[in-house]
C-alpha cells in the first residue's frame, strides 16, 4: 500500500511565511491546504463538521456509505496529483465476472448492450459537439431522437441531473464519453472516500496545517490581516458567507437510496435507467469492506425534476431494484434515502461552458473552490482544480504573498504564457496546476479537462512541471 509523502518548500530564515486560510475541510479545501502547505505558505484550515471530508465524507459505520456512489476517474489530474503523493491507498478492483453483470434497461426490458444509435454517437469526439446547442438536439440530428434520448440519460451517471438533453451539448457529450469509455476511468479506494480523506488529513498535519474542526466562520473578514483566505464549501455556503448573490450555478437533484442486502448469486453488478434517469450500482462487488460479511450494500441515484418528490426517487429506485436484484425486499437488512439538492456538482446550459461560473478569484484576497465554480473537469475534478487555481492566485498576486515574477496568462489554447512584469492571472482561466503538478500531471490534466480547447497545463515557464511554487526563493 502506498504511504502519504509530505514534501514541504525550503524554508529561508530571512523571509517570514505567509499565512492562508481555508474555509471548509472537504476535497477541494484540504487540496488547497497541502498545496499551499507544500509552497511553504503557514496553513489554518476551518471546518464546522467534527470530521473532514465534506461530501467525500464516508460513513464510518455497519455501512461505510458516502453521499451517493462516489469514484476517482484517472483521466482527471487529480488522479496524477494523489498518485504522486500516495494519498489514494489500494483500489477495489472490478472482478472480471462482475463486470458482465452490467445491464442497460431500454425499452422496458434488461439488455447486454447499448442501442446502436448510442454507439454511433460515442464515436463522435468531444470538440465536435456545440456549445450552445442542446445535447438533444444536437445528438438527435445525428442519430435520431431514441438514440440521443438513450446516449442523455446514460450519461445521467455523471450528472445527477433529470433531463441531460436539455443541457450543452459539449457538456453533456464529454461527460457521456469518459462516462462510458472502455477500460472505465471510474475506479475505488478501498474503504470509500473517506479513505482518502483520512490520507489527506494525515499529509495536512505532517506539512504543518492547523486544522480545527467544529470551527462555523460567519465572517472572513476577520482573517484578513493575516493573509489571503480560499473559500472551499458549497456554493450555497460561499453565497451566505460572502453575502454575494451573484454565487449562484445550476446544479441536480438527486434521489439517492442506499440499501443493504443479505447476498445471493445472480445479483447484477450495474444497473443503468436507459428509458429515464437512473443509476444502481452493488459496491460491494469491488470492495468487500463497505457491508458486513453475507451482505452487499447497493447504491441508486435516480435524478428527479423539481416537481418531483423523493417519494417519487425512492419508487424508480425500487422498480430498478425489482428488476435487477430479484427477492431484493425479503433480503434488506438496512436502508436509507435522502435528496442531493444543488450537490452534485455544476451543469452548463447551452451557450455557457465553466467559464461562465463564478470565478475563483472574488477580489480583496478571497478565492473560491468547489464543484460549482470556474473551473474545468468532471465532478470532482473541478473542485480540485479550483483549489489549485485558488492557490496560485493567492500565492502569486500582488494582493497576496507577492508575485513571482511573471504573469500566469492563458492564451486561447489554454498554455501558459509568461511575461516579463507580474501580472494578475485572470479569475477564469483554467485551473493551472503548475503550484502542485508533477512531470505526469500535464498528460492527465489534457486527458480530464474540458474539451473546448482548454486544458490544466501543469506546467511552469520553462515548460517542466513545477512541484510546488517555492515562496522563499521568489
Amino acid at each position: 500500500m502506498a504511504r502519504a509523502q509530505a514534501t514541504r518548500a525550503p524554508h529561508s530564515s530571512g523571509r517570514p511565511q505567509p499565512h492562508l486560510t481555508v474555509v471548509g475541510g472537504g476535497f477541494a479545501g484540504l487540496t488547497a491546504a497541502i498545496t499551499a502547505a507544500e509552497a511553504g505558505a503557514r496553513v489554518t484550515l476551518y471546518e464546522s463538521h467534527h470530521t473532514l471530508g465534506g461530501r467525500a465524507r464516508t460513513a464510518d459505520e455497519e455501512y461505510r456509505t458516502n453521499e451517493g456512489p462516489h469514484a476517482l476517474y484517472n483521466g482527471g489530474p487529480h488522479w496524477t496529483w494523489l498518485k504522486q503523493r500516495g494519498l489514494i491507498g489500494d483500489l477495489a478492483p472490478i472482478p472480471p465476472m462482475e463486470g458482465t453483470r452490467l445491464r442497460l434497461h431500454h425499452h422496458g426490458a434488461l439488455r447486454r448492450m447499448p442501442p446502436l444509435a448510442m454507439l454511433r454517437l460515442l464515436r463522435r469526439a468531444p470538440e465536435q459537439a456545440p456549445v450552445d446547442v442542446d445535447f438533444a438536439t444536437w445528438a438527435g440530428a445525428l442519430v435520431g431522437e431514441e438514440g440521443a434520448r438513450a446516449a442523455a440519460h446514460y450519461s445521467a451517471v455523471a450528472l445527477f441531473h433529470h433531463d441531460p438533453g436539455s443541457l450543452s451539448a459539449r457538456f453533456v457529450h464529454t461527460r457521456l464519453r469518459r462516462a462510458a469509455k472502455l477500460p472505465p476511468e471510474a475506479h475505488y479506494p478501498v474503504g470509500g472516500w473517506g479513505a482518502v480523506i483520512d490520507r489527506m488529513a494525515a499529509m495536512a498535519w505532517n506539512l504543518g496545517v492547523r486544522v480545527e474542526t467544529l470551527a462555523r466562520v460567519d465572517d472572513v473578514t476577520e482573517f484578513a490581516d493575516r493573509g489571503p483566505v480560499v473559500v472551499a464549501t458549497s456554493l450555497d455556503a460561499a453565497r451566505r458567507l460572502l453575502g454575494d448573490d451573484t454565487l449562484r450555478w445550476e446544479s441536480g437533484r438527486t434521489a439517492l437510496v442506499d440499501v443493504a442486502l443479505r447476498t445471493r448469486r445472480g445479483d447484477l453488478f450495474a444497473l443503468s435507467d436507459l428509458d429515464a434517469t437512473g443509476w444502481v450500482e452493488r459496491f460491494t462487488a469491488q470492495d468487500r469492506t463497505l457491508a458486513p460479511a453475507g451482505e452487499q450494500l447497493i447504491q441508486a441515484q435516480i435524478p428527479i425534476g423539481p416537481e418531483e418528490s423523493k417519494a417519487d426517487g425512492v419508487a424508480r429506485a425500487e422498480y430498478l431494484l425489482d428488476l435487477g436484484f430479484r427477492d431484493w425486499r425479503e433480503r434488506v437488512t438496512w436502508r436509507r434515502a435522502a435528496v442531493a439538492n444543488g450537490r452534485t456538482g455544476a451543469l452548463d446550459r447551452p451557450g455557457t461552458t465553466w467559464r461562465d461560473r463564478p470565478s475563483v478569484n472574488r477580489g480583496e484576497g478571497v478565492y473560491l473552490a468547489g464543484d460549482q465554480v470556474a473551473a474545468p473537469g468532471l465532478l470532482s475534478e473541478v473542485s480540485f482544480n479550483s483549489a489549485i487555481e485558488a492557490v496560485t492566485l493567492a500565492l502569486t498576486s500582488r494582493g497576496g504573498f507577492g508575485g513571482l515574477g511573471g504573469s500566469n496568462d492563458t492564451d486561447d489554447t489554454g498554455a501558459h504564457t509568461r511575461t516579463g512584469s507580474h501580472t494578475q492571472a485572470d479569475s477564469r482561466a483554467p485551473a493551472h496546476a503548475h503550484a502542485a503538478a508533477d512531470a505526469k500531471a500535464g498528460a492527465g490534466a489534457e486527458a480530464g479537462a474540458e474539451a473546448d480547447g482548454k486544458d490544466v497545463a501543469g506546467r511552469s515557464s520553462d515548460g517542466k512541471p513545477a512541484p510546488w511554487i517555492d515562496l522563499k526563493s521568489a
